[in-house]
């Protein structure tokens, strides 16, 4: 963890110093916080701010996390976002943030430094995974600086993400396996679990034929980074029907949320 240490270090003296006195909080979220960081996962930051960054703002944030996160290699991935807490509090939907860095974003950064703010529903479901077990780095407890989201919201970010994740299926296939099995995880037990988790839970519960697919996405995502992914052909020829029988679950599941039946959300990741 030592060379994990270092890296959360240098990205919180970057948020501290682009951002200044208009930095209201910083927290780490996500694998980092809940004891399971794999090979290719991110370390997840989130800034609370009291003003919209300005383009220069945006621009040295951007840069300098082009080169302290890593994209394939050496230092981790980092994942932070930033938001103004007049956007989030008092809660509206769907939440906007004021800027998103990822290594998926890193061709589009490169060419435009300067990231606008938009809305994001899925900002939903991690303002409320930070809220619940974030680490401070900076400023209050997570709970005092953050929205307590409803849990109809945190239900339809969940849903909101099936589409983008069932046209991710060919080129992104171990996360959308992983995160489908997530969403519907979410929806019918009312907890916000860890990736693994949330395969461990789903696997039991799917058909025979569809169980190999989540489960080579699961040892994958427990052993391997992204470079070393691999897939036989016949498991990804099977995708694309395990991620239509994924969505059906999640549509059954939210149709029950919907007409009431929604389980108490969210409780801390695991």
């Amino acid at each position: 963890m030592a060379g994990v240490d270092d890296q959360i270090s240098r990205v919180r003296r970057l948020v501290e110093s682009v951002l200044g006195p208009a930095l209201r909080a910083l927290y780490l979220h996500g694998s980092a916080v809940a004891g399971g960081l794999r090979p290719a996962s991110d370390l997840d930051l989130l800034a609370v701010t009291d003003r919209s960054l300005d383009g220069e703002q945006r621009e040295r944030l951007v840069t300098g996390l082009l080169e302290l996160s890593g994209p394939g290699g050496g230092p981790r991935p980092v994942e932070l976002l930033v938001v103004v807490r007049g956007d989030v509090v008092p809660w509206r939907y769907p939440p906007r943030a004021d800027l998103l860095f990822g290594e998926w974003l890193r061709p589009a950064l490169l060419r435009d430094p300067r990231p606008r703010p938009a809305d994001m529903p899925d900002l939903a479901v991690l303002l409320t995974g930070a809220r619940s077990a974030g680490r401070v780095l900076a400023g209050p407890p997570p709970d005092r600086e953050l929205p307590a989201v409803p849990a109809g919201d945190v239900a339809r970010a969940t849903v909101a993400a099936v589409p983008e994740l069932l046209a991710e299926v060919a080129d992104d296939t171990r996360n959308a396996v992983l995160t489908l099995a997530r969403v519907w995880t979410t929806l019918a037990t009312g907890e916000i679990r860890s990736k693994d988790a949330a395969a461990r839970w789903a696997l039991p519960r799917l058909p025979a034929a569809r169980r190999p697919v989540l489960a080579h996405a699961l040892r994958l995502y427990r052993e391997s980074d992204y470079a070393a992914e691999w897939w036989p052909a016949g498991l990804r020829q099977q995708a694309p029907e395990y991620a239509a029988h994924l969505a059906a679950r999640i549509a059954a599941a939210a149709g029950r949320d919907a007409a009431g039946g929604a389980a108490e959300l969210p409780r801390p990741p695991r």
